[in-house]
């Protein structure tokens, strides 16, 4: 029988993911991603090394399709506070330059030198050693999620789960209080309004979309302020939750 959780998420400190990034400007929308939960609550595995270029999600997410299990994004349930900061990559050293995608420093007994835009580091041995570029900011401003911030998701699972009651969330690990609790199924229905966020590729093929508004996010995009056709869940509430949901992944091939 299936089982349904309404969870609601408190940050603890400010909570950033880089959603959106124009210019120096690295900005976390107004809500959390389904899949960034999956791996915060521990029913995806979180590995200790990824060598930066290998994709997991669709070995992590298959597993918790054969499971049962999923996950709807975590919606803003007030209105949406943030936190605005500054932060810079220079080197502390007491020398360095700004160079073509990359801050020069000079070890210990060496120097550097450039030759028209490309810089090298001597240390009057061996053959110099090119900068590199490195394809990171080195300054900006970054918005976060501030704390106080509550979001609800649900969780939704063929057989009963132990959610933890704190997770670490975001880029910086961030510290979140999370309050679950199960739900009651009163009825199904036929279709309605939903508006709180769902990710529309996820929706079963009975569930057929008529209107809803586009939040163009990675790795996949979000909807809400929708009104579907097709198996629902009537919760305790009076909420509408989709039947059949799962991790659409063939929008990671």
């Amino acid at each position: 029988m299936v089982q349904i959780y309404r969870c609601r998420l408190v940050l603890q400190e400010p909570t950033f993911f880089s959603t959106r990034e124009i210019s120096n400007l690295y900005q976390t929308e107004a809500f959390i991603g389904h899949i960034a939960l999956a791996y915060a609550l521990g029913l995806a595995p979180s590995r200790y090394y990824n060598d930066g270029k290998t994709i997991y999600y669709q070995q992590d997410l298959a597993a918790l399709n054969q499971a049962g299990v999923y996950l709807t994004p975590a919606t803003i349930t007030d209105a949406a506070k943030f936190s605005l900061g500054q932060f810079n990559a220079q080197a502390e050293s007491y020398w360095f330059a700004m160079g073509n995608n990359a801050i020069i420093t000079a070890p210990e007994g060496t120097w550097a030198e450039r030759n028209s835009s490309t810089w090298y580091i001597h240390d009057g041995v061996s053959t110099p050693k090119k900068v590199r570029v490195e394809n990171r900011p080195q300054f900006g401003r970054i918005r976060a999620l501030a704390i106080g911030t509550t979001a609800e998701f649900y969780a939704i699972s063929q057989r009963e789960l132990q959610l933890p009651s704190y997770l670490r969330l975001g880029k910086w690990m961030s510290k979140a209080y999370l309050q679950s609790q199960p739900v009651t199924i009163r009825a199904e229905s036929a279709g309605g309004s939903i508006p709180f966020l769902l990710a529309g590729a996820d929706l079963s093929p009975a569930c057929r979309l008529l209107a809803f508004d586009v939040l163009h996010v990675p790795p996949t995009p979000l909807i809400r302020n929708s009104h579907v056709q097709g198996p629902c869940y009537e919760l305790d509430d009076g909420k509408l939750l989709p039947q059949g949901m799962a991790f659409n992944l063939e929008a990671f091939k």
